[in-house]
This record gives C-alpha cells, sequence and structure tokens, in this order.
C-alpha cells in the first residue's frame, strides 16, 4: 500500500531531536509561554520574513484572532463583510462568521482552484472591509491586480496560509505579502506538529500587541483583561517540536515539489485534469514557488478512479467533499450557486504526496492512474 501520508515515517526522520525537545520542556517545569515558544516565534518572522509570530492554539484560531483584533481595533465591525473563496476548507468561513462578519463568497480559478482575483471587484460593496486569500494545496494565491485591488478600496488584506508555508511570490514568502496571515501547524501539514496548533504573522506591531492579548484571555497583563478573549496558547511542547522540524522545512517542499514534476509530466490520461497553478509554464514543471501541500487532480468519475486506485495499493483522499455553501452550517447559504465550485468538489481527488514518498512509489502511482479503464 502507498499511503497518503506517513506521519510514522516523516516524524521518524526527526524522533532523537524530538524526543530530545520534549524531554527537554519536561524538564524545565515550564509549560505555557516560556522560551520554547518565544524561540519559535523568533524563528518563524526570521522565516517568513515578518517583524511579528504570535503562536495560538491552531489555524482556526488564527484567522478567528486576526478579525476579531481588527474589530476591536475599530478597522472592521460586526456585519461587515470579508470576500473568501467558495472553494475553500470550512475553517475559512468559521474564522469570518465567528466574528459576526459575513462571507462573501466568490468563485475560484478554473486553473489553479484559487480565489479568481478577476472576480473580486464585481463582489465588493461599502461594507466589504477585507479579502481572506487562501493558498489552497499550497499554491501561491497573489497577483499585482489583487494589491492594486486593495489598495483602491482601502480593503485588508487576510492570507489563509493554513496550506502553505515556505511558497513564495517574486521571492516574497506567502505569510508575508498580505496585512496578516494565519498558520495551520496540524500533523499532516507541510510543517506539522504532534498536536493541533497555529500562529499569526503580520508587519503591524499594534496587530499582534491585540492579537497575543485576545490569544491569552484578552489579558496583556496577568488577571487583567481588557478584552473578551480566548485561550489560544501555543504550549511549549509544540512550539519545540515545530522548531525543530522548522529547520528541514524547506528541503522538504523542495522535494515534494520534485514529485509534482513528476506528476504534472507523467500523468497523461485524457480524463484526468492536472493542477495548473498561477505561474506554472507550458510544459506543466512544478513552479518553484509552491510547495505543494496537496496534489489534487479532477476527474469526472472521481469515485470509480479512488476505486481503482484503492484496489491498486494507492490511497488517496477528497479535499473536499462538499463545499462550505452546502454545508448544513451554513444553512443560509445551500441555496446559492456556485457550479465550478460545485463541480470542483464533486471531481477532485488528492494523490499521495509528501517528504517522505519516494521518485519509485509517484511512478507507480503514475503508471497505474494511466492505465485506469484501460
Amino acid at each position: 500500500m502507498i499511503k497518503f501520508l506517513d506521519l510514522q515515517k516523516i516524524n521518524a526522520k526527526y524522533e532523537s531531536e524530538l524526543k530530545q525537545a520534549a524531554a527537554a520542556v519536561i524538564d524545565s517545569g515550564w509549560f505555557l509561554m516560556g522560551e520554547k515558544l518565544a524561540n519559535f516565534e523568533k524563528e518563524l518572522s526570521q522565516y517568513i520574513g515578518c517583524s511579528n509570530a504570535i503562536g495560538v492554539a491552531n489555524g482556526l484560531d488564527a484567522l478567528r484572532l486576526i478579525l476579531n483584533a481588527y474589530i476591536e481595533m475599530g478597522v472592521m465591525s460586526e456585519g461587515d463583510e470579508v470576500i473568501v473563496p467558495a472553494n475553500t476548507y470550512i475553517a475559512s468561513l468559521l474564522a469570518i462568521s465567528d466574528n459576526n462578519l459575513v462571507p462573501v463568497l466568490v468563485e475560484p480559478s478554473a486553473k489553479s482552484f484559487n480565489l479568481d482575483i478577476d472576480l473580486i471587484e464585481k463582489h465588493i460593496t461599502p461594507k466589504t472591509k477585507a479579502i481572506m486569500v487562501v493558498h489552497l494545496y499550497g499554491q501561491v494565491c497573489w497577483s499585482e491586480d489583487l494589491v492594486a485591488l486593495a489598495k483602491k478600496y482601502k480593503l485588508k488584506i487576510i492570507e489563509d496560509n493554513a496550506q502553505a508555508i515556505g511558497a513564495t511570490w517574486q521571492g516574497i514568502k506567502t505569510g508575508n505579502l498580505g496585512d496578516a496571515a494565519g498558520f495551520s501547524f496540524y500533523p499532516g501539514k507541510n510543517l506539522g506538529a504532534l498536536g493541533d496548533a497555529g500562529a499569526v504573522t503580520t508587519n503591524d506591531p499594534a496587530l499582534a500587541e491585540q492579537v497575543r492579548a485576545l490569544g491569552n484571555y484578552g489579558s496583556k497583563k496577568k488577571y487583567v483583561n481588557e478584552y473578551q478573549g480566548l485561550n489560544s496558547r501555543l504550549d511549549e511542547i509544540q512550539a519545540a517540536f515545530l522548531s525543530v522540524k522548522l529547520k528541514y522545512i524547506d528541503e522538504e517542499n523542495q522535494h515534494r515539489r520534485k514529485l509534482a514534476s513528476l506528476y504534472l509530466n507523467g500523468i497523461s490520461h485524457s480524463d484526468i485534469q492536472l493542477p495548473n497553478p498561477v505561474n506554472s509554464n507550458f510544459n506543466h514543471d512544478a513552479n518553484p514557488e509552491h510547495v505543494w501541500h496537496l496534489f489534487v487532480v479532477r476527474c469526472k468519475r472521481r469515485n470509480d478512479l479512488q476505486e481503482y486506485l484503492t484496489n491498486n495499493g494507492i490511497q488517496t483522499l477528497i479535499h473536499y467533499p462538499i463545499p462550505p455553501n452546502k454545508q448544513l452550517a451554513y444553512a443560509e447559504m445551500n441555496h446559492l450557486d456556485f457550479p465550478l465550485t460545485n463541480a470542483i468538489h464533486d471531481e477532485v481527488l488528492s494523490l499521495p504526496i509528501s517528504p517522505v514518498l519516494t521518485v519509485d512509489e509517484v511512478g507507480k502511482v503514475i503508471a497505474i492512474l494511466n492505465n485506469f479503464d484501460r
């Protein structure tokens, strides 16, 4: 069986360092808001190239806290609108609605599956205050037109960078392109903790201070609570683990790019639509700006293809089977029609890709996939 993602094998590469990191935290007797967190925040901000990084409990909280901070700062008010891609994981929307803001869904690009920047302007109203771009599947969603649009309408750009740590746009890393960014370090991410974890990055010191306070019960000083905040703190042991794994992220992302290039150049089945990320060249070589958290293809007979691959020892997943506007959690949106988003969710299939997947294994996946129905 070729596993979709072998977390045991991934973490085994760093077993000794991870155990040393855990032992150091245990021996210190300090488990929250200590030296390990401070070190990781410094390392992350230096890696991303921004001035501030704040560790939080998970990726959803990272986005929630950014929006909450903007409300507390008077930049946004309840009922304001945030533009967000219709084709995204539900966490992007939950962060918006949890703050009593209104998610305004926009169709993605048929090529990249990322937010179609050309469609944004017609959805902007006087109540629009931000655009949330999602670097979906580890593919960069950015352009000069996006920046110009935000400037024209005085909008904040918030990056959902849960899947794209290490990706770059013209030499600048995602997480340092917009006004603020939310990261997830869920175990399966390119930079994965051994539990839930997340972070916020920004070059705005006032926003950073606000996020840090809101994630600590709304407190800047112990037992003095200025805001109705959350308990959303990145603990010492996960921070220590992440410091270990951050050292290897570029190497692992480069391996992902190599595997993606093999897929892009090797898959030839006429029923399989390959990803066509922004800035990829005409022979489908993997662009080094993207980090390929997922390698997602489309097939109108997706379920048949998945069954065929399973029967041939290849594990796949579907990201994601139901779009947010069709979820019961957003029943008020169930009537909205997003034809491309619906088609994508009906047709996408994620192939194995990871830092421990081998070239030979990818070759096997390609060979089996190209023989689908033959």
